[in-house]
């Protein structure tokens, strides 16, 4: 029985320690004075926002308002819609607000990252010198615009923007998806800036370079198409660069249904781009190509819920070292969560939703095996509602 423990303590511990590793190098950096950017004055550079929708008939306008309303706007025209396998009325309310709407119909190739292909491969010959996401639930800061014309005037190859949720009064779960933000969204990327590293994209809020698109092209189609983009880029030695200045805002969902589809998609799509990539990102690891450890270990950080479980059980089953480690390392995630919070300035009201935290835990791990089923190469478009 003890070698059998001492076993699965191991196999718990090699398991546990790559996310160890990253939450190591990405929690302490992240709250250091932010680099200097160094980024260009705008100039001539010139811009457009691509927004990927299906029936986003509800949410629609206030995006386009929101971004009509930023410093120095874009016209209406340059705002581009994608209307993706859409039955409601999405095309019609962004041609009345003067947008350009582009139409994709298609009943068997159905997702985001299809939609992104389609409307960057009509819009790389029109001059932008960059293409920026945003997706039709948000509202950006009024500098968005301005802080990317500055940094592709600067020659970057990808930027990414904070990316924060805008009802996190509205219960308890889109508070909970905020403190996770922090951590996700705000603290690991500015840790990736300090340290020089690629800051990913978070699917929201993001732009690609002209040059960026035709050397790589968005042909990523998973359910998690963002993460897999980004591996591509890093793995091509493209960089993206964080944009801690300014901000995107989406709803989140509230109720318990919501969460799980939501959840299901983000997490069974991670699962399935681990399978997928760590393979590549390994071998040019071991090819000497350092630049890829970082992501590496990104793909190999299990979300919270499921690195703290192991830890849990190895620090029950554990002797000696494991068990010190198990301490170690738990500390560690407690220390990430909490400095995450106080680096974005969370509120009364985030620490008290923190307690609860355990629960959301469990709800979690009982919804595991929809999440595992969720890890699909590809997947239609499943809008969130809110």
């Amino acid at each position: 029985m003890d070698v059998l423990l001492t076993a699965i303590g191991l196999a718990f511990f090699l398991v546990t320690l790559p996310g160890t590793v990253e939450l190591f190098l990405l929690t302490f950096p992240g709250l250091l004075p932010a680099r200097k950017s160094n980024l260009a004055e705008a100039g001539d550079t010139s811009i457009t926002v691509v927004i990927p929708a299906h029936n986003e008939e509800q949410g629609i306008a206030d995006t386009l308002h929101s971004l009509l309303a930023c410093d120095h706007p874009l016209p209406a025209e340059q705002l581009h819609v994608i209307a993706d396998n859409c039955t409601d009325a999405t095309a019609e309310i962004a041609r009345s607000l003067g947008c350009t709407v582009l139409t994709r119909v298609n009943d068997e190739l159905r997702g985001k990252g299809y939609a992104l292909n389609f409307a960057f491969s009509q819009l790389l010959d029109q001059g932008y010198d960059g293409l920026i996401v945003v997706d039709a639930d948000t509202r950006v800061e009024p500098n968005f615009l301005d802080c990317y014309r500055r940094l592709f005037a600067s020659g970057a190859d990808a930027g990414q923007s904070g990316y924060r949720v805008a009802n996190p009064e509205a219960g308890l779960r889109p508070r909970l998806m905020h403190i996770a933000f922090l951590a996700f969204n705000y603290l690991r990327p500015m840790s990736r800036r300090n340290l020089g590293f690629s800051c990913g994209i978070l699917g929201n809020g993001f732009g690609l370079s002209a040059d960026t698109l035709r050397d790589i092209p968005y042909d990523s189609f998973s359910i998690v198409e963002d993460l897999e983009y980004h591996t591509r880029l890093v793995r091509a030695g493209r960089k993206v660069t964080f944009l801690p200045e300014t901000c995107v805002w989406s709803d989140m969902p509230v109720t318990s249904q919501e969460a799980q589809s939501q959840r299901e998609r983000w997490e069974g799509g991670r699962f399935r781009m681990v399978m997928d990539q760590v393979p590549r990102l390994a071998s040019d690891v071991l090819k000497g190509q350092f630049r890829q450890l970082e992501p590496l270990l990104e793909l190999l950080l299990m979300p919270l819920t499921f690195h703290i479980l192991l830890l849990l059980f190895l620090l029950i089953l554990g002797k000696g070292w494991l068990m010190g480690y198990a301490l170690i390392a738990l500390a560690l995630v407690v220390l990430h969560v909490v400095l995450a919070m106080v680096a974005g300035k969370a509120s009364l009201a985030d620490w008290k939703a923190l307690l609860t935290a355990p629960f959301y835990m469990l709800w979690k791990v009982v919804n595991l095996s929809k999440i595992v089923n969720a890890a699909k190469k590809s997947t239609g478009w499943k809008r969130t509602s809110r």
